[in-house]
């Protein structure tokens, strides 16, 4: 299975607001570390072809959300929200975001 974690960046920072940065750069990490070491289990999971793509980004509340785009299997949806929990992410419950969800 190959993973792949988006991290949707806010623009609303002015470029020249280091925290802006530093949000950023903090959401980059958290994608990065859920795709490489925490999601990585599932690699071994499913077929080669299959995929899982999760976006995470910042709520109003610049809390972590994260939100699976892609169709995947119960187990692997439990799995990925367990882990997200852990790290207390949020799901990411709003449709701004246009998705393609087959079994809805």
């Amino acid at each position: 299975m190959t993973i792949t974690v988006l991290a949707i960046l806010e623009t609303d920072f002015k470029p020249d607001l280091s925290l802006g940065k530093i949000m950023n750069e903090r959401l980059k990490t958290a994608a990065s570390d859920l795709q490489d070491i925490y999601l990585l289990p599932l690699v071994n999971e499913g077929q080669r072809s299959d995929d899982l793509v999760v976006y995470i980004s910042y709520n109003s509340k610049y809390k972590i959300r994260w939100r699976i785009v892609n169709d995947v299997s119960e187990e692997i949806e439990k799995f990925v929200s367990n882990v997200c929990a852990n790290h207390g992410y949020i799901q990411w419950k709003t449709n701004s975001i246009n998705v393609f969800r087959g079994n809805e």
